[in-house]
């Protein structure tokens, strides 16, 4: 989140679109109640009516799969109407900037930008270059006027996106989304402010990424970021997902959201250079110049004294990527299922269900030499050898089960959608030989470390050089239990040697705790196991401070910052890019919402953390959005795959022949797997209906934790699949019974639940049903198999064109009777 769960009671207008907060973030439906009781209006747009569009103040649907088509028809209906912030939009945006003379939008192209490959299905980014001037800056026209600037590009762009023409795609209704387009629009005031909270029901698309910039495209139109009661604000589906990323769990980042190597970086400096972003413009700080102290410093927390100038800080013993190589989820199952991997580990985790198309993924494990289940309970996974349809007397695969505890069996730190950083205390002691993912990992590195100095081995030097000291050692030189406080430091990180500022002053004493990022070191002076983490455990009056073990509850700005209440990255900062909550000259928009004020007196913010710290652009300052090379938020985003701007595509599975926008039906940069298994259905009789995927209050994720307790089980005992009462008479279903819902890959039992909460969909002439399944169920557990199996046996193999998240929210199904 941009922003964080409190900060939702300071919007004027909510907009709940790709999530359902009421059942599924019922800690952030709390703070948009609490906004509607100041006068604050809800939107809820979705393909079912939820419980959050019961709470709403207006509720639109739209067919699954047509997010980008709305949200582009509200942004041709912000600009006409002239709705934008024009002062935020040209001095804090990319608006104004100059994009190369050739480059060509879907509105030029019949639905591709200038560069396109189609024998590659790859973009040549040239011409969406901007235009520079003698130092190297973009050349920026602030009126907004020419028509080469990024504005006017955008106009261009969704002057397609007519109210007639999305509603015909998305099968809303005119009357309500013109509605949602007022309301909405309302926001792009000094004095008002608009919030935006998505969950899965916008990424796991083809075009997810996509989706999520389309609207922060909006929120950059009306001025809504890096203000109280705005931003883009992700509802994670579990307590600690942002702390997961934050952390380097995804293949092409490390913690603190570096770069994983490329086998072509030859050495650190060259990292350093080739990832480095730059910039010639003095008014932007670019914030990521400092990679290099932070790379270093993460080396170092790694090898510690093995990690010398001389041998390149330990760069080389790092995992590398091939140029180009791609390890995302989608593509991992790919190759198990092609032979191409020994083992597994599924930590925490339950694949057989929640991977799509779910039938290749316990197809991938048979060809596993050997697999390593740690989890709470036995699960699908686990047990796939003898899951539905397969013969255990024909697969290999070695299973061993490795019993962990639950969160509350353990000591150590969350970091929520909100990026607050919360420590928790151990409740009881683990259950049974269950132990805590620290321990496990400890016994399994000084395993591996202990066979790679007695065997020896192919690259033993990340291994055996790998710094490891978190808490009291045996004789053999083996931690005999980890200290999560000890790991929480080394996050932290350390003064390694006195470091000393350009003054001359001692800024820190070796093997004290660095205070914030911005002591980091690139000379091996310091470490730090996470720069976005530095500060959150600080020295304070010469002893360790945990900042996430606070609970001071003060809040001298009334909007909900808590700064003393735990701890947030960066560096205690609530609100992120907080300094375009003011104009130029520091005031803020909204005196009466003012996250920072300028003190022209002091010299200094008064407020939340600021973004920089550097005084306002008017004051000689530095442009807000730090984090960009350019100094400012991208309207125009040339980094993405498919395109610089949004456009509507088809997903891969859908009910229309032709895409309504263009020719190109679906995303032309998404990888189509070629195997039989990973086969795709679109506008096929056999399989009629949109599906979609979805969560219930009651179970968590595939519901091994959940099914296994009898209480959550009894409230959702079975999966269901939710239809409109139209569609159940038109296949002579009734509300109860049992039905097969079957798509191209698979099929599952699901319980008919024939409902109004889902209406037939009116697009481009024909009438179009959709139907909803939770993905909480599966076979091993109720082991009678009453609660049937998991509904991702239905979901296709594709993924986003940049991020791969696999598309679950729009496939093609029919229903039958069981």
């Amino acid at each position: 989140m941009t922003n964080h769960w409190i900060d939702l009671k300071n919007a004027d207008v909510i907009l709940a679109m790709g999530g359902n907060p009421a059942s599924n973030h019922p800690i952030s439906m709390k703070w948009i109640m609490r906004a509607r009781e100041k006068g604050a209006k809800l939107i809820c747009v979705d393909p079912r009516f939820t419980r959050t569009a019961a709470k709403a103040d207006l509720y639109a649907p739209l067919r699954s799969g047509s997010d980008i088509a709305f949200l582009g028809g509200m942004v041709n209906y912000i600009l006409e109407n002239n709705l934008y912030f024009k002062e935020y939009v040209a001095n804090y945006t990319n608006a104004s900037f100059l994009v190369h003379p050739d480059f060509k939008t879907p509105a030029d192209l019949d639905g591709l930008f200038s560069g396109y490959d189609p024998e590659n299905r790859k973009y040549d980014k040239s011409t969406w270059a901007f235009q520079k001037d003698e130092n190297g800056v973009p050349l920026r026209d602030l009126s907004l006027q020419d028509p080469n600037c990024v504005f006017q590009h955008l106009k261009k762009q969704y002057l397609r996106y007519t109210p007639e023409k999305v509603s015909s795609i998305t099968g809303t209704p005119l009357d309500k989304l013109m509605a949602v387009y007022e309301l909405y629009g309302s926001t792009g005031k000094p004095d008002r402010v608009g919030t935006e909270c998505y969950a899965m029901g916008w990424t796991q698309h083809t075009v997810g990424t996509q989706n999520i910039r389309t609207m922060a495209i909006i929120q950059l139109l009306l001025g809504n970021m890096g203000r109280a009661g705005g931003g883009v604000n992700a509802l994670r589906g579990e307590s600690n997902v942002q702390g997961s990323t934050d952390h380097g769990i995804l293949f092409h980042i490390l913690t603190g959201y570096l770069p994983t190597p490329k086998a072509s970086l030859v050495d650190l400096a060259t990292y350093i250079e080739k990832t480095t972003p730059k910039t010639n413009d003095p008014n932007s700080t670019n914030w990521w110049s400092n990679r290099g102290k932070y790379i270093t410093s993460l080396l170092k927390a790694h090898f510690g004294s093995a990690a010398t100038r001389e041998n390149d800080f330990g760069y080389s013993w790092m995992p590398k990527l091939d140029d180009g190589m791609n390890a995302s989820w989608l593509n991992l199952f790919d190759k198990m299922y092609e032979g191409q991997f020994e083992g597994f580990f599924a930590w925490g985790q339950n694949p057989a269900c929640s991977g799509a198309n779910s039938n290749k993924t316990r197809m991938a494990m048979t060809k596993l030499k050997w697999l390593v289940n740690v989890n709470l309970f036995d699960n699908e996974t686990g047990s796939f050898w003898r899951g539905p349809d397969l013969n255990p007397s024909e697969i290999d695969t070695e299973v061993f089960m490795l019993p962990c505890c639950s969160s509350v069996e353990k000591e150590g730190s969350i970091t929520n959608s909100g990026r607050w950083g919360q420590w928790r205390y151990k409740a009881i002691d683990p259950i049974g030989q269950s132990r805590p993912d620290a321990e496990i990992m400890n016994e399994l590195f000084f395993k591996v470390r202990e066979l790679y100095k007695k065997e020896g081995g192919a690259f033993p030097d990340p291994v055996v050089n790998l710094s490891w000291d978190y808490g009291e050692k045996d004789a053999a030189g083996k931690v005999r239990h980890i200290d999560t406080h000890a790991v929480a430091k080394e996050i932290n990180g350390y003064y390694l040697e006195d470091v000393y500022d350009g003054n001359g002053q001692l800024v820190g004493k070796k093997g004290d705790l660095v205070k914030s990022f911005a002591f980091l070191k690139d000379d091996g002076s310091t470490s730090s196991g996470n720069w976005l983490y530095c500060n959150s455990y600080i020295m304070k009056d010469g002893k360790p401070f945990n900042m996430m073990a606070r609970r001071g509850k003060e809040d001298p700005t009334g909007l909900g910052l808590f700064s003393d209440w735990t701890w947030a990255w960066p560096v205690n900062r609530r609100i992120i890019y907080n300094r375009a909550s003011v104009d130029l000259q520091g005031n803020p928009w909204d005196p009466g919402k003012a996250v920072l004020t300028w003190n022209a007196a002091d010299k200094k913010w008064v407020g939340d953390v600021p973004d920089g710290g550097a005084p306002p652009m008017g004051q000689s300052g530095k442009l807000p959005f730090i984090m960009k090379p350019d100094g400012v938020a991208s309207v125009f985003g040339p980094g993405l795959s498919e395109g610089p701007f949004p456009e509507h595509y088809e997903a891969l599975e859908c009910p229309l022949e032709e895409n309504s926008m263009s020719k190109q039906r679906i995303n032309p940069t998404i990888k189509i797997f070629g195997d039989d298994m990973d086969a795709f259905y679109s506008c096929d009789l056999r399989y009629p209906f949109v599906a979609t995927t979805y969560r219930v209050s009651e179970h968590w994720q595939t519901g091994v934790m959940t099914r296994h307790c009898s209480w959550q089980l009894e409230m959702q005992p079975q999966n269901f699949v939710e239809m409109s009462v139209e569609l159940g008479k038109e296949l002579g279903i009734s509300n109860g019974e049992t039905v097969v819902v079957v798509s191209g890959r698979g099929e599952v039992k699901a319980v008919a639940m024939i409902t109004e909460r889902f209406k037939p969909f009116k697009i481009a002439d024909s009438t179009v049903h959709q139907v909803g399944l939770p993905w909480h169920f599966g076979w091993q557990y109720p082991e009678d198999g009453s609660g049937y199996d998991s509904s991702n046996l239905l979901t296709p193999t594709v993924g986003d064109a940049n991020t791969m998240i696999p598309e679950t929210k729009a496939f093609m199904v029919n229903v039958r009777k069981a």
